[in-house]
């Protein structure tokens, strides 16, 4: 056993007895399909903490033939499938982790140097008979054609380099080149599998590495299932903890990725392994993911001054969806045409959800949409920081059913945040929801909810931990009336959806009127 070649199962064990595994086994049987067929280049990106380091010592255990590894996978999700046997502990595995070659280098000559080096240095220790050369490519051929033995390559945190040469694109190229030279059209590579944040780099009109399948958080098709934890993975993850699986839902879900399956789109709600990991451990629903990184790696993006950037993260801290186009990103972290581009890169980052069917990205979840206020409290967009503040005493206005309170605290942010677009009632209920920010402290605020004979504009629904908190049923009206929007409430039967909260619902009528520009506002209490 060496630290790169054949390294062993001590990495997937640790995680085996860690308090918390969800078995992902499965993922193996996904790539022994592709195991010596022209699909067996695979680059599978998702966000920090999401778990692709287990992912690649979990293979490396699997297909590594020094390792006996049966003891840990026979109880495992993967013994049930056909191929289990077939590829158990079949290959030399070759697993690295570039971030630790750049660590220790400063070059990028240096650190091709050295991880060559290292790599041959441990072929020539098994294979001394075959190994006659200082060069990895011609070293690994002599292997194979002398035992017809293929490899499995694992490469963790392959795009590392685009985060520590952001803009050395000498050092990217020269980077991309050895892979393509290492990895392209090689007999004894029986299966190629990198994982990172960002998908293949690419160079003008093609990539470097155009032999990957890429699988990403805008598209990751068939390992859907394996880019963090599933609902269900979850909510068992809740009972058996005796956690709520509500508060974790706020908190910590909102990735949404697809799949084909059985020829049917089927979407998944994702979370954050590390922050479900934290909360159920521990017993408190707190920013866990956000605490590997700090706010300042957002602000930067978010900060870009490109037409439309601002506008489109305000309205999503309000709740709305945004269309991108997410086919000019260049898969790095410098070379950005426009807002869109940054809009790709916190989808892959994490601080973005992407939508696949309708081709639009959200704020997924309170934990990270609290990021978003923590880089926005130190930059200059006061506005949106003093909407977000001022957004506390305004719920209490309506709490205490403080009708000119409400209108007032909504005139005054509408007039903060005069980027937003004003003028039909779309537009009032993404101010509206951003005036109600701190709402989402307690409530679950849903809009277009479907109740009586229509839709509600907004509902806010207490948390089952927050069932002391009044209900709401908020409707929006534009250049009408706010005793109207009353009337309609009670007229399409809109609190019907809401009968539990009867007694303890709030009825909140809103209307902007054009001419004065100020909102005026009703509230009512609903009586059993």
């Amino acid at each position: 056993m060496g630290c790169y070649l054949n390294p062993g199962k001590k990495g997937f064990r640790e995680s085996l007895n860690s308090a918390i595994y969800v078995d992902k086994t499965k993922l193996i049987d996904r790539l022994n399909r592709i195991v010596n067929t022209r699909q067996k280049y695979v680059c599978v990106s998702r966000p920090r903490r999401f778990g692709k380091s287990m992912a690649a010592d979990m293979l490396a255990a699997y297909y590594d033939r020094e390792a006996d590894s049966a003891e840990l996978f026979d109880k495992l999700k993967i013994s049930q499938e056909k191929s289990y046997s077939e590829h158990l502990n079949r290959y030399d595995v070759i697993k690295i982790n570039i971030q630790e070659f750049l660590s220790m280098t400063q070059s990028m000559g240096e650190m091709l140097e050295m991880l060559q080096g290292r790599l041959v240095s441990e072929l020539k220790q098994k294979y001394p008979e075959y190994v006659k050369t200082e060069y990895l490519v011609f070293a690994m051929q002599d292997i194979y054609a002398a035992l017809q033995h293929p490899f499995v390559i694992l490469i963790d945190e392959w795009d590392c380099l685009f985060r520590e040469y952001k803009h050395d694109m000498e050092a990217q190229k020269q980077y991309l080149d050895f892979l393509r030279v290492w990895l392209k059209d090689k007999d004894y590579v029986a299966l190629a599998y990198m994982t990172g944040i960002l998908p293949v780099k690419k160079y003008g009109t093609h990539s470097a590495l155009n032999m990957f399948t890429e699988y990403s958080m805008i598209n990751p098709r068939e390992m859907t299932e394996f880019f963090g934890f599933t609902e269900a993975e979850v909510r068992e993850l809740c009972r058996k903890y005796d956690r709520s699986f509500e508060e974790t839902q706020a908190w910590y879900d909102g990735y949404e990725l697809s799949a084909v399956e059985d020829g049917k789109i089927k979407n998944y709600s994702m979370y954050s392994p590390k922050s479900v990991v934290d909360a159920m451990l521990s017993g408190f629903f707190d920013n866990y993911w956000n605490q590997t990184e700090t706010y300042e790696a957002l602000k930067i993006y978010i900060k870009m001054n490109f037409n439309g950037l601002k506008e489109a993260i305000v309205e999503m801290l309000a709740g709305n969806c945004i269309q991108i186009n997410t086919g000019t990103f260049s898969n790095d972290m410098t070379t950005f045409e426009g807002r869109d581009d940054v809009l790709t890169l916190l989808v892959h980052l994490g601080y973005l959800s992407y939508h696949w069917q309708d081709k639009t990205v959200r704020i997924p979840n309170r934990e990270v949409s609290q990021e978003y206020v923590n880089a926005i409290s130190t930059m200059e967009w006061h506005e949106v920081i003093d909407a977000v503040e001022s957004s506390r005493k305004l719920l209490e206005a309506l709490w205490n059913m403080d009708a000119e309170a409400v209108a007032a605290g909504i005139d005054h942010a509408h007039e903060e945040i005069s980027i937003l677009q004003y003028n039909d009632e779309n537009s009032l209920s993404c101010a509206i929801n951003l005036a109600f920010y701190f709402a989402r402290e307690y409530y679950n605020m849903v809009r277009e909810m479907p109740s009586g004979k229509g839709f509600a504009d907004i509902c806010l629904i207490p948390r089952k931990i927050f069932s002391d908190k009044p209900a709401a049923v908020i409707e929006l009206k534009w250049d009408k009336s706010a005793k109207g929007a009353i009337s309609q409430i009670k007229e399409k039967r809109y609190a019907n959806a809401l009968k539990e909260y009867h007694g303890n619902l709030l009825l909140a009528g809103i209307n902007y009127d054009k001419e004065t520009k100020k909102h005026t506002c009703v509230i009512e209490k609903m009586e059993k």
